[in-house]
């Protein structure tokens, strides 16, 4: 008999959307189910509707519903109770997603207040002389990426000459 692999469902708190959300994405893709949370799949009006489609249609409509239950199934899985409480009572994944994303990006408002907090967090980094070089490393890219998840769009030659400069400095301060 084949080995089942257990998949670990990220779990989503109240700070840690974007890093979530990025590995739902990965792991739904791994289940073969991004697709369905992304783009959705269209549900039969009726019966009578469902009833006329033919047998390749409703073999289609068969795995759009398997896969967007799997989906769902994983982004429950991913809930606290409170969390949960508020996507209960959808009926398929890609509308929990978007429940999810408006509840933790926040209006478009919100998302540029933020962006703008974090441009001014990035121009103000600087190395704290009780860091190590990877730490700092670390906390720059930290920035970068929640800019990013954020809708900005970094020149990664900004971002390195941020990161350099700082550690020269501390560098040259070592060495001295």
């Amino acid at each position: 008999m084949g080995d089942v692999i257990q998949l670990q469902v990220p779990q989503l708190t109240k700070t840690n959307y974007g890093n979530w959300s990025i590995r739902m994405k990965a792991l739904l893709g791994s289940q073969d189910c991004w697709e369905i949370v992304e783009k959705g799949y269209i549900e039969p009006g009726d019966a009578a509707t469902e009833a006329a489609l033919s047998n390749d249609a409703k073999k289609a409509l068969r795995e759009a519903r398997k896969k967007d239950q799997k989906a769902l199934n994983s982004i429950f899985q991913g809930m606290d109770e409170s969390t949960f409480e508020k996507i209960s009572d959808v009926k398929n994944a890609k509308n929990a997603w978007e429940i999810l994303q408006k509840l933790f990006q926040g209006v478009k408002k919100a998302k540029k207040v933020r962006l703008q907090s974090l441009r001014a967090e990035f121009e103000m980094l600087k190395m704290k002389s009780s860091e190590n070089i990877d730490d700092y490393a670390n906390r720059v890219k930290s920035v970068v990426n929640e800019m990013k998840r954020n809708g900005e769009t970094l020149d990664e030659v900004r971002v390195m000459e941020i990161t350099s400069a700082d550690q020269h400095t501390k560098w040259m301060k070592e060495t001295m």
